[in-house]
C-alpha cells in the first residue's frame, strides 16, 4: 500500500483527501449528474466506490429503502469476488471476518442408517486462486463498499428514501441527456417527487427494475414452479457436518443445504418445500419460518434440529431470467449512439441461489462498468467504448443463467436418480462445476478489448479473455514476498506486466530496457499517447517487470528509469513496479504460469483484472493498436 505520495499523511490511509467541492450530508440532489445509480445492492455499491475515487465525476446513489442492509440476502462470496475485493483494500478484512467453506460434505439414505455421509469434496481446487470461498453477510460487503465510498475523495453517501419511477432518453442532447423522475418513499413525504439530469444512468434496482421497464427491457426465461426456503438460525443439533457447507438429501422430503455462516455459530439453510402449480405464486401459499423449520427437521431426521433464533428468513420460487440486452440503444442503432442507461444485477439476469452466483455476477458487472464509466468521463475512452459493457457482461449472465438452470434441477433431483457407483450425482456434478462455482470460467471473446490469442502460447497460464490469475513475487526493492495480482488496484488503470526472458537482468540495451526505452519516450508508444500533460507517467497504463534471477542477483539502480518513475507533487520515486520469482520458496511465476522463459512477454490486464493481450517484448505496432482502439490520443 502506498500513501504519503503528496505529502506526509499522519492519519488512516485509506482516507483520501477531500475534493473540495464535495457533496456533504445534507446537502440538496444536485439538478444534473454525471451518473445516477438506482439501488445499492452489490451491483451499485460496486459501481459507486470505483466512482467515488474520481474528483470530477458527480454521482448520486439513490436507495428506495431508509438505510443500509442490515441482515439476510446474498452470502456466499466466490474466489473471483474475493480477488476483485482485494483490489478494492478490503480482501483481508473479508478473510478475517468470514467463514471459509474448504469442505463440502453430502448426505443420502444409506441402507444402514436414513441418513449418512456419502461423499466429501476439496470446496476449491489447488492452485485455483490464492484466495478461498467464504460465507459472510451480505450487508457486511455493504458496510465495506460504503466505507471505500466515504473515504473517497468525493465521501459518497447513498440518498435514501428514494426511487427511479420513470426516465427519458433525449438521443440529440450532447449532455444530460437522460431526465429522471425520482419518488420519495420517506415516511411522510410518500408520492412526492423530483427530477434531476444525467449523462448515465445505472439500474441496478432489482428483477423488478423500473429503470429496465423504463427503456423497454424485460426479462425473459423460465420458473420452475417450486418453492424453497432460507433461514439463518442459531441453533442446537446433532448434525455432525453443521459447520461444513453440506447437501442433505432425505428419502422423502427432499433436500436441505447447510450454510456455516461466520462467527461460529450462525447456519443458513436452504429447505426444499412444495412444488408449486402452473399459476401459483410462493405467496399464495401462506408459508412462513415454522413451515421451513418443520421441513428441515423432518429431512435431518434422525438427526435433532433445535432452532433457537431465527435472525432471517425468506420463501422464494426458483427462476432463471435474462434480460435482451444490458444498456438502452437499439440493435440498429449501434453504429450511431453510445449506451446512456445501462442495467447491472437482478435487473437484467435472475437465477436460484443455490450456486451462490447472484452477488457474486451482479458485482462482476459493475466492476465490468466501473472502468469504461471512468474512462469515458474523464476524456480517456470515447462514449462508444461503453458498447462492450452489453456484448461481454450478457454473454456472463447467460452462462450463468444456463448453468443455474441445470444445477437447480441437478440439486432438486431423487435419489433415485443417482448412481450407485462411485460419487453420487450431485457430488460428480458439484466437482465437474468447481471452476464455474469459483467464478472463473468468464472468457471474454476477442474484440477490441480482448486481443486474439495468436501468442498464447508465450504465457499458457494467463489466459486471454479470463481474469488474471496471480501467482508470487518477490518485489526487488524491498525483498517482500507478494503476490503479483495484488498490485492491481481498483483505479481504472491498466497493467503492462513485462515478463523478462532468461539472460535479462533489466541492464541497458537488454530488451526489457529497451522496450521501457520506447514506452517512456517515444511517440507512438500508448504511455505517451494516451497519457495527458501534466498526469503521471503510470497514470493511465502502468507498467511492472517480472525478472526469472532471484532477487539478490539484481541492480535496482541499474532498472530502466519507466519502472523507477517519479510521480506526485514531490516527484517521489516509485519502488514498487520491479519484481523476480520467488525462488527462496520454490514459487516460480514463470514455471506456474508457463512464461516462455527464452523470449519473455508482455502481459496486457484491463482494470477490471482481466487478460487483454498477450504479446513478444518486441511486439510494439501491435501493444500500440490495442491501446489505440479504444484509448484517445492525449498525449
Amino acid at each position: 500500500m502506498q500513501f504519503h505520495l503528496n505529502g506526509f499523511n499522519p492519519g488512516d490511509p485509506d482516507v483520501l483527501a477531500a475534493a473540495p467541492n464535495h457533496r456533504r450530508e445534507g446537502d440538496p440532489l444536485p439538478d444534473t449528474v454525471d451518473v445516477l445509480i438506482a439501488g445499492s445492492g452489490p451491483a451499485g455499491l460496486c459501481l459507486a466506490a470505483q466512482l467515488a475515487q474520481v474528483p470530477q465525476i458527480r454521482t448520486v446513489l439513490v436507495e428506495p429503502k431508509l438505510g443500509p442492509m442490515e441482515k439476510g440476502q446474498a452470502d456466499g462470496i466466490s474466489v473471483r469476488s474475493m480477488e476483485m475485493f482485494q483490489a478494492f483494500g478490503f480482501g483481508e478484512k473479508v478473510l478475517r471476518e468470514s467463514v471459509w467453506i474448504n469442505e463440502t460434505t453430502f448426505w443420502s439414505p444409506g441402507a444402514d442408517a436414513p441418513l449418512q455421509r456419502v461423499a466429501r469434496v476439496q470446496d476449491v481446487p489447488d492452485g485455483t486462486s490464492e484466495m478461498p470461498h467464504v460465507l459472510i453477510n451480505q450487508a457486511r460487503v455493504h458496510d465495506m463498499f460504503l466505507d471505500v465510498m466515504r473515504r473517497a475523495p468525493t465521501r459518497l453517501e447513498p440518498d435514501y428514501g428514494l426511487k427511479v419511477i420513470d426516465l427519458v432518453i433525449d438521443p440529440n442532447a450532447a449532455e444530460y441527456p437522460v431526465t429522471v423522475t425520482l419518488a420519495h418513499t420517506t415516511p411522510g413525504r410518500e408520492g412526492q417527487t423530483t427530477k434531476l439530469r444525467a449523462n448515465y444512468v445505472i439500474g441496478c434496482d432489482g428483477a423488478r427494475s423500473n429503470v429496465r421497464s423504463a427503456i423497454g427491457g424485460a426479462l425473459h426465461g423460465d420458473a420452475a414452479h417450486h418453492a424453497w426456503g432460507v433461514m439463518d438460525v442459531l441453533a442446537v443439533t446433532d448434525f455432525p457436518d453443521w459447520r461444513m457447507k453440506s447437501f442433505v438429501r432425505s428419502h422423502d422430503e427432499g433436500i436441505l443445504m447447510v450454510l456455516p455462516r461466520e462467527g461460529g455459530h450462525l447456519v443458513r439453510l436452504y429447505v426444499e418445500l412444495d412444488r408449486l402449480g402452473e399459476d401459483e405464486r410462493v405467496a399464495d401459499r401462506g408459508m412462513g419460518a415454522q413451515d421451513i423449520i418443520a421441513k428441515a427437521q423432518r429431512i435431518l431426521r434422525p438427526f435433532e434440529l433445535d432452532v433457537k433464533e431465527v435472525v432471517w428468513w425468506s420463501i422464494y420460487e426458483i427462476g432463471h431470467r435474462l434480460t435482451d440486452k444490458f444498456d438502452d440503444v437499439p440493435g440498429d442503432q449501434i453504429a450511431t449512439r453510445a449506451p446512456r442507461v445501462m442495467l447491472a444485477g437482478d435487473a437484467c439476469h435472475t437465477h436460484s441461489p443455490k450456486a451462490g452466483q447472484g452477488m457474486n455476477v451482479s458485482m462482476g458487472d459493475t466492476f465490468n462498468l466501473g472502468w469504461k464509466l471512468i474512462s469515458v468521463l474523464t476524456g480517456r475512452a470515447a462514449p462508444d467504448l461503453l458498447h462492450s459493457y452489453s456484448g461481454e457482461r450478457r454473454a456472463a449472465a447467460k452462462g450463468l443463467v444456463e448453468f443455474d438452470h441445470k444445477w437447480a434441477r441437478v440439486v432438486g433431483a431423487r435419489a433415485e436418480d443417482d448412481s450407485t457407483e462411485g460419487l453420487p450425482r450431485v457430488a460428480r456434478e458439484f466437482v465437474n462445476n468447481l471452476p464455474f462455482t469459483c467464478g472463473l470460467t468468464i472468457q471474454y471473446e476477442p474484440s477490441a478489448l480482448t486481443g486474439a490469442p495468436t501468442h498464447q502460447q508465450l504465457a499458457t497460464g494467463f489466459d486471454i479473455g479470463k481474469r488474471f490469475h496471480s501467482a508470487p513475487v518477490i518485489r526487488l526493492a524491498d525483498a517482500k514476498p507478494m503476490h503479483l495480482g495484488h498490485c492491481i488496484e481498483a483505479d481504472a488503470r491498466f497493467r503492462l506486466f513485462i515478463f523478462a526472458s532468461a539472460d535479462d537482468a533489466g541492464e541497458p540495451g537488454g530488451s526489457v530496457a529497451q522496450l521501457c526505452d520506447w514506452l517512456e519516450h517515444n511517440p507512438a508508444s500508448p504511455v505517451r499517447r494516451h497519457t495527458a500533460p501534466g498526469e503521471d507517467v503510470d497514470a493511465v497504463i502502468d507498467t511492472r517487470a517480472v525478472f526469472q534471477q532471484g532477487f539478490r542477483a539484481l541492480d535496482y539502480a541499474a532498472m530502466p528509469t519507466l519502472l523507477r518513475p517519479h510521480v506526485g507533487r514531490y516527484g517521489l520515486c516509485d519502488y514498487e513496479k520491479v519484481f523476480c520469482a520467488d525462488l527462496k520458496r520454490g514459487e516460480d511465476i514463470f514455471e506456474m504460469r508457463g512464461i516462455d522463459r527464452a523470449a519473455g512477454c508482455m502481459v496486457v490486464v484491463r482494470p477490471d483484472q482481466y487478460l487483454g493481450q498477450i504479446l513478444p517484448l518486441t511486439a510494439r505496432d501491435a501493444l500500440a493498436a490495442y491501446f489505440a482502439s479504444f484509448l484517445r490520443v492525449r498525449g
